[in-house]
């Protein structure tokens, strides 16, 4: 496993994602709202201008079942 999770705007978490299998359901003020039918789980991505905070990234990447290798060939 690497050690540093990379920079990830949200709009490329959420691409890679998609990716992944999950959809963009719903929208709820500055939050993306993704399910994935198969894990019968929901994610919610913040949307802003800026970078995830590298708490925030480690949460929705443990719900959505993604190690820090796996994201990093997702944003490629």
């Amino acid at each position: 496993m690497s050690g540093r999770l990379p920079a990830v705007k949200p709009r490329q978490l959420i691409r890679a994602l998609e990716r992944r299998g999950w959809s963009v359901e719903r929208t709820s003020g500055s939050h993306h709202v993704l399910v994935h039918a198969e894990l019968r789980r929901v994610v919610s991505v913040p949307l802003h201008n800026r970078e995830l905070k590298a708490g925030t990234l480690m949460g929705i990447l443990r719900v959505a079942e993604i190690s820090r290798d796996e994201l990093s060939r997702l944003l490629e």
